[in-house]
């Protein structure tokens, strides 16, 4: 099990995942923005989304648990 962490600070714009989703590594699954910028975030491993942390809207911090990949 692994927990998706958040690379940089900023605001969630979109969650392209949802429980119980099969993701592979490298998968785009969020979109975070910062700095006027649409960042995507990937996933770190092929697997299962059992938990998502956050949802669009939301300001997260380096290292804030986005979601869990089992």
């Amino acid at each position: 099990m692994a927990n998706l962490t958040s690379p940089l600070a900023g605001k969630i714009l979109e969650v392209q995942i949802k429980v119980g989703q099969r993701v592979d590594a490298d998968d785009e699954v969020m979109i975070i923005e910062a700095m006027k910028m649409e960042n995507p975030v990937y996933s770190n491993e092929a697997g299962t989304v059992k938990e998502i942390k956050v949802n669009a809207g939301d300001a997260v911090e380096v290292g804030t648990v986005l979601a869990v990949i089992e």
